[in-house]
């Protein structure tokens, strides 16, 4: 049997629940979770159950404060943060100066300052920090990835990219503490660190110098004020008729891990996505330079009508174009219900028969006919990528040639480094130099 690494892990809200569910089964014979920490004791509760109803001890609990403690009582070997975006950067900082490496959910942080204090930690410690980017283990984003780095389209000269997030998925972020631009660094950090990381890894090349412009002209009070929405209830739960509405009392796990624990910690996971005091851009877009003299054009729409992304890659010898849909239509199933993130369930998505679910990765060469790349067939959430990325983190994979699928700390700089210029250019109207942030890296 292969020697157990020690895991803690820092947060347990609904996306913890891909680690402890992998290191619970799949991935236990080379790690176990032996500690963990969260602020709120129910979600803890949850867990633990799901733990042992899978014939595991239930790792040793700790309050937040005492990580350092946690590290050094439970001798961890690696530390998984899965916490608010905002808290990053502490969490990371003093888990590495405990003496664990760690793991933490894209971004990796949300602004410049926090960048500095976790690159100063790792010089100091000499310790490992893995930015976990499940897109790039998606098979139809490997793929492009190959047919570029195979030269099929010569030298990049440009890039488009596209996302469309719907009116279910899209609205969750302004339902819950993404809204407040101080805790999330806004879409252009929480949600699109992973398009940048993309196209940085898909054309091996750095962003430089960012442009951009958004807004918030969807959600928010204004906004609903300005089309004549009216009063409107302060949650979602127990809101009949509502599309935009999130009834958490409807869906099982978002219930006992959210619903069933306010009483704890007072958070509400269904705020209504017209409130006031939203502080997050739901229309972005961005014009971003790369150091091999490649200019991306980026757009992000967090009210569509469907769901997914179209990427065009242009080269000196032909074009490569993905275009991925993730859900064609906002549909109410049978039971009453739409399913908030259709990458994480791909299989309970009612089907639009114009826009139907769909990948499709199109090479044309210069002087030929277009032609369809066949795209392998993924293993679950995020477009297949999920099993992938545990596979490689927990066996410490870090050599994956030719694909460089394994994102380290300089991945995740480089992700961020692209949403934190470009919310600085949102305040000054201006272009940002990366290089003038001084991330350190």
């Amino acid at each position: 049997m292969a020697q157990q690494e020690r895991y803690g892990l820092i947060g347990t809200g609904s996306r913890a629940g891909m680690y402890v569910e992998a290191l619970s089964g799949v991935h236990s014979d080379v790690a176990r979770l032996v500690a963990w920490t969260d602020v709120n004791p129910g979600r803890l509760d949850v867990y633990e159950r799901d733990v042992v109803a899978a014939e595991h001890p239930a790792p040793v609990r700790y309050f937040p404060e005492d990580v350092e403690r946690m590290i050094a009582e439970q001798r961890l070997d690696r530390v998984i943060v899965t916490t608010p975006d905002f808290t990053h950067a502490d969490f990371v900082v003093r888990s590495l100066r405990a003496g664990a490496d760690v793991v933490v959910e894209k971004p990796l942080t949300i602004d410049a300052e926090s960048v500095r204090r976790i690159g100063e930690a790792i010089a100091e410690t000499g310790r490992e920090v893995i930015t976990t980017f499940n897109y790039r283990y998606s098979p139809r984003n490997s793929t492009l990835r190959r047919v570029i780095a195979e030269g099929g389209i010569g030298r990049v000269t440009s890039v488009h990219f596209e996302w469309a997030l719907d009116t279910v998925h899209g609205a969750d972020y302004f339902r819950r503490w993404h809204r407040d631009k101080s805790k999330s660094g806004g879409l252009f950090i929480h949600k699109a660190s992973h398009h940048f990381d993309l196209v940085n890894w898909w054309i091996q090349a750095t962003p430089v110098r960012v442009f951009a412009s958004g807004g918030l002209r969807f959600y928010g009070a204004e906004n609903a004020a300005a089309r004549g929405l009216g009063e409107r209830p302060a949650r979602g739960t127990g809101a009949t008729g509502d599309p935009f509405a999130l009834d958490l009392a409807s869906e099982p796990r978002l219930k006992e891990l959210y619903l069933d624990q306010e009483h704890h910690d007072g958070y509400l996971r269904d705020r209504d996505v017209f409130d006031p005091g939203i502080t997050i851009e739901d229309n972005l877009a961005a014009l971003v330079d790369y150091d091999t003299g490649v200019t991306m054009s980026y757009s992000l729409n967090a009210h569509a009508p469907w769901e997914g992304y179209h990427v065009t890659v242009n080269g000196t010898e032909g074009r490569a174009e993905l275009e991925v849909v993730e859900r064609g239509a906002v549909l109410i199933g049978d039971d009453g219900r739409v399913v908030v993130d259709p990458s994480m369930h791909p299989d309970h998505s009612p089907v639009d028969e114009v826009r139907p679910d769909s990948e499709r990765l199109v090479l044309q060469r210069h002087w030929e006919g277009a032609q369809v790349v066949p795209i392998p067939d993924g293993i679950g959430s995020h477009g297949g990528g999920d099993a992938y990325l545990l596979e490689h983190l927990f066996h410490r994979v870090t050599d994956d040639a030719p694909l460089g699928r394994v994102a380290g700390y300089a991945d995740g700089v480089k992700a961020v480094s692209v949403g934190i210029a470009g919310n600085r250019s949102l305040e000054t109207g201006l272009p940002v130099r990366i290089a003038d942030l001084e991330l350190g890296v």
